[in-house]
Formats: C-alpha cells, sequence, structure tokens
C-alpha cells in the first residue's frame, strides 16, 4: 500500500548557479503542491525554477524551466504553482536560481509516495 508524505523542503540565499531544492528518492514518485520563492534583497531580482528529469523515458528526460526569469521587486515572493500540480518520477530535480548572488529563499511543498 502507498504511503504519502507531506514535506517542506527550503534553501535559503539562492545565487547565480542552479541550486538543488530537492531530488526525488529511489523508489518514490513526488507531487508539487507549492513553490513559493522570495527575494531577500533591497533591490529588484529575476527568479527561474526548472526541472531536471534523469529518468529513462526518452519522451520524459529532458530539463525544463517551469518559470524563466520572473522579476521581484525589493522584498516580494511570488506562489509559483497558483493551484497547479507537477508530478515527479524518482531521480527529477528541483532547481531554482536568481540573477543575483545570494538573493532569493525557496520553500517547496510535496507529497511524497512510497
Amino acid at each position: 500500500m502507498a504511503t504519502n508524505t507531506f514535506k517542506l523542503k527550503t534553501k535559503t540565499a539562492v545565487g547565480t548557479s542552479l541550486t538543488v531544492v530537492y531530488t526525488v528518492p529511489t523508489g518514490r514518485s513526488a507531487v508539487i503542491i507549492g513553490l513559493t520563492i522570495a527575494n531577500i534583497l533591497g533591490s529588484s531580482v529575476n527568479a527561474s525554477a526548472q526541472i531536471v528529469s534523469t529518468t529513462s523515458d526518452v519522451e520524459t528526460n529532458t530539463s525544463v524551466y517551469f518559470i524563466k526569469d520572473i522579476p521581484l521587486p525589493s522584498g516580494s515572493a511570488v506562489e509559483i504553482m497558483a493551484g497547479n500540480k507537477i508530478v515527479l518520477q524518482a531521480g527529477d530535480i528541483v532547481k531554482v536560481k536568481s540573477n543575483t548572488a545570494s538573493s532569493l529563499d525557496a520553500s517547496l511543498s510535496i507529497m511524497e509516495i512510497s
């Protein structure tokens, strides 16, 4: 019988490199419930979020942005999912980045299925 576990994954001070927020463990799948990205600086920045698929399925084994270069004014935050859901397979990775060093906090809510 499958077990569903709700989890929160966070990263602070994300900068200009794609930074891993979550990797789906082996033998599990996950559903992204929400992703909030906050600008922690005193100036505007741009934020991006990407899914990296590592599955052997040729149709889904690709990296895609689900938000790209969204502008965030100083001190603001954005909820990326807005009620939508994204299903992840074992090995899939969620990454976040900014156009400015140490400028974003990311909070990822997921339901992990084992």
